[in-house]
């Protein structure tokens, strides 16, 4: 890294001393880790800085940093949503993550007229108020079905401005006749009776329900004195769901007020963080955040949760109770005021009722860890059949837990294309499959793509330090085995197993044997290879088609008159290659297009000619 180091050090010498976001990015130009500075010049530097306190994973980082990039922002507070957003979106490999966050849902209340209620998983800035991250979805499925129980809120998604609800375009649906809905589209209640529904459902989200109750009681005791029955009854009900639902969350000893407490449970690499929402004296909700990656500083990680969990949420109390000190807490504090536009504080109770409350948080995420742990154990104990048969079959040392398998495809040497998939305990990982378009070869040469894809993947493995697989299946025989043999002891890697399963008769090759392995067609290990091969097949093949359909726009037969998009996209349709359109009669070529003798013959030359 000895230029590059020369660069970076230049780079942090014109760092300016302003608050900001930097970036480290790897030799591949990825970015690795993301952090916010109070001033940017003097952190940077500090990760240069030689340190025996230095730990395994801030090593690693530093030994990884091969350029840096920053944003200079107008003070603390935007340092710290800016660092938090750019995390999000980029998940860096050496920052903290949140293994749930992906798939946070959230009650959302949309910015138009006659306001819908709805559960999302993506934050769109819209306007739209979003209450949550809740971690527990089946019990927001019943805040959800209180809500609609309780307030005869909409539940269709047609755009209600005034046009649509003065000349009636939307018609009244069942909601309306089983009085789940006032019937907003044919304008029979008011924009402003709609808006005072959603401020209580508001209120109610934020755990107060007391205004809510009081509200209903009126409107109960008046439609009964008008003799409107029904209506008393509707009200009723919605009172007997509202305390439904107060009663079914667990009671705590004493108020003080609305709070989250927080609690940490790590082990290793791993963590567990339990945040108990209590409104009104009552556990409104239990969250649960899964963490991988975790900092040794207990400090930095509650300040990553903290900032994410709040990031795009309205559910903030006034009191956060935790264990310790966060990283960087009076910048937080600032942040969750100017979100709430009210007085936040921290608390770090030591004894009393709150104390009381931190102990059972923390007890919950021990227990939850303790869950997780047993449950990460159980699946990596849990050892499929057929890797266990793999292994007694290929006479392997280890069983093979993770498998690659290649494949080159492509189209009379045109297009050539190459796929790698890759199976965790004898699954499919999809997010590990990788597709490359052949850079150096020419024409059709199977096993110099094969030897290009090998290097071209695996050396940039060894550059990034990734995990590399216990056993890496070629689709071919022994040719193609043999070059995937060169390319793997060129890279010095000619320790991982590797073997070829040909096509045709379903053979195994073990590099440097002439004879195929003698293994039954039933072993549930060649089953497993099987299934690898041929989702290598099918991976590459989807790639390719893809390749050969850009193509087609530009096929060379569209120098032949007659010859357009359609013909083109039948003839690609119909057969495999160039090669195989050139061995053709123009009779045959007719029969199975339709496309008239005179152009067929000269398709027929052109790709003899190719």
């Amino acid at each position: 890294m000895g230029s590059d180091k020369i660069s970076i050090e230049s780079k942090i010498k014109a760092l300016p001393k302003e608050p900001g976001v930097y970036s480290f990015l790897n030799i591949d130009n990825k970015i690795i880790y993301i952090g916010k500075a109070k001033n940017l010049k003097n952190r940077v530097k500090s990760y240069f800085i030689k340190s025996k306190k230095a730990s395994p994973k801030h090593l690693s980082l530093v030994k990884h940093i091969n350029d840096l990039e920053w944003i200079i922002v107008g003070s603390e507070i935007e340092a710290l949503i800016t660092e938090a957003n750019l995390i999000k979106q980029h998940k860096p490999k050496y920052n903290i993550r949140l293994k749930d966050d992906k798939s946070f849902p959230f009650i959302k209340i949309t910015q138009e007229p006659f306001p819908q209620v709805l559960i999302v998983r993506t934050i769109i800035k819209d306007g739209s108020t979003y209450y949550g991250p809740f971690t527990d979805a089946y019990r927001l499925r019943k805040t959800i079905k209180s809500l609609f129980k309780i307030f005869q809120i909409r539940s269709c998604s047609f755009s209600l401005d005034k046009k649509t609800i003065i000349e009636k375009k939307v018609s009244l649906c069942l909601d309306y006749h089983i009085k789940k809905c006032e019937g907003p589209c044919q304008g029979l209640i008011t924009e402003e009776h709609y808006d005072g529904m959603i401020k209580r459902i508001d209120f109610f989200m934020r755990g107060e329900t007391s205004e809510t109750i009081k509200y209903i009681n009126q409107q109960m005791e008046t439609a009964a004195s008008d003799y409107r029955f029904e209506d008393a009854v509707i009200y009723r009900d919605q009172i007997d769901a509202i305390n439904f639902f107060k009663n079914s969350q667990s009671k705590v000893a004493a108020e003080f007020g609305n709070r989250d407490v927080f609690a940490l449970s790590k082990s290793k690499n791993f963590g567990i963080v339990v945040i108990l929402r209590i409104r009104n004296g009552r556990i409104f909700s239990r969250e649960k955040i899964s963490l991988e990656n975790i900092y040794s500083d207990d400090n930095k990680t509650l300040y990553s949760v903290i900032t994410n969990f709040y990031m795009d949420s309205h559910l903030i109390p006034r009191t956060i109770s935790l264990p310790i000190e966060p990283f960087d807490n009076e910048q937080l504090l600032i942040w969750l005021n100017e979100k709430t536009k009210s007085k936040v504080s921290f608390s770090y109770p030591k004894k009393g009722e709150k104390a009381k409350e931190l102990r059972i948080t923390e007890k919950n995420a021990d227990l939850l860890l303790g869950e997780w742990m047993i449950n990460k154990q159980k699946l990596k104990n849990a050892i499929p059949q057929s890797l266990i048969s793999l292994r007694k079959d290929l006479n392997l040392e280890n069983i093979p837990s993770h498998i690659d398998g290649f494949d080159i495809s492509h189209l009379g040497g045109t297009n050539t294309v190459a796929s790698k998939v890759s199976f965790i305990e004898g699954r499919p990982r999809k997010n590990m499959y990788r597709k490359f378009s052949i850079k150096t070869v020419s024409g059709i040469d199977d096993y110099a793509s094969m030897i290009e894809v090998l290097t071209r993947h695996y050396g940039r493995s060894i550059k990034e330090g990734s995990l590399l697989p216990d056993l890496i299946l070629i689709d071919g025989g022994k040719g193609q085995l043999s070059s995937a043999c060169e390319a793997m002891d060129n890279l010095g890697l000619k320790d991982i197993p590797i073997i070829g399963l040909a096509k045709r008769l379903e053979e195994v090759f073990l590099p440097r044997i002439s004879d195929p392995q003698s293994i039954s067609k039933d072993s549930p290990g060649l089953l497993l290879l099987r299934r690898v091969r041929d989702e290598s097949h099918r991976f590459a093949i989807s790639f390719q088609r893809k390749k050969r359909s850009k193509d087609i726009l530009n096929s060379v037969f569209y120098s032949i008159k007659g010859m357009g998009v359609s013909r083109t996209k039948l003839l690609f349709s119909k057969y495999n290659d160039l090669k195989e359109i050139s061995n053709l009669s123009p009779s045959k070529l007719n029969m199975d297009t339709n496309i008239p003798l005179n152009i067929a013959n000269d398709i027929i030359k052109m790709a003899k000619n190719l």
